[in-house]
């Protein structure tokens, strides 16, 4: 019978530092699936289009490195090792959506934002904080933050040009993704958010997407 290995401290540190240079440095994520916009035609985008969606995709990619750094915060002080495994398994289906943001990215001629390591650092010690608090208010966390990346997605699709079918095709999939880690977040016990916590958390996610649009 399969048991579960135990890492030392500087184990996990080892490894939060490995998963930290994969998701800062370039293509260094190894999707688990392709991207969705492989199967789809290009599209000819004039330059001001190619520029706005390249900054939609910059945000989103952002996005993910900050849901990366989220997770591995909360699995390095989880306290369920059930809750533990939980985080780092989503963190491992999110490799995908950073992954097929940077190659769109690229695709546009463009490139991710420089400020990820400042937001992935931040994000990183808001994880870390929620699970010293309980794993209760960690999986209601990540229920709230992927509330607010859907809301985000949706926001980004009305804004696509109909012919760019790459990019909807990617961001329609990460749609069902971050819904679906929403409601397994709840369905594991999470905390649900009262309205002012997430009214901030809105506040501080325009922060962020206000300055990886153009840098």
């Amino acid at each position: 019978m399969a048991t579960e290995r135990h890492y030392s401290p500087v184990d996990r540190l080892l490894l939060q530092a490995d998963a930290a240079l994969r998701t800062l440095l370039p293509f260094s994520g190894q999707p688990y699936r392709p991207s969705p916009g492989i199967v789809q035609p290009d599209a000819e985008l004039n330059e001001s289009d190619a520029r706005h969606v390249a900054g939609l995709m910059r945000i989103n990619h952002t996005g993910e490195v900050c849901a990366q750094a989220l997770y591995q915060g909360q699995a390095l002080t989880a306290k369920l090792p059930e809750v533990r495994s939980a985080m780092e398994q989503a963190a491992d289906e999110e490799i995908d959506h950073l992954a097929w943001c940077e190659q769109r990215i690229r695709e546009l001629g463009s490139h991710p934002s420089v400020l990820n390591p400042l937001f992935y650092g931040l994000s990183f010690g808001v994880g870390a904080m929620a699970g010293l608090i309980s794993d209760r208010v960690s999986l209601g966390f990540v229920a709230a933050t992927e509330d607010q990346v859907c809301k985000h997605l949706d926001e980004h699709l009305d804004q696509l040009p109909q012919e760019d079918r790459k990019s909807r095709a990617i961001l329609e999939q990460m749609r069902i993704d971050e819904e679906q880690h929403s409601t397994a977040a709840l369905e594991a016990g999470g905390l649900r958010f009262p309205a002012p916590v997430k009214f901030g958390m809105t506040l501080l996610s325009k922060v962020m997407t206000k300055s990886t649009y153009r840098i």
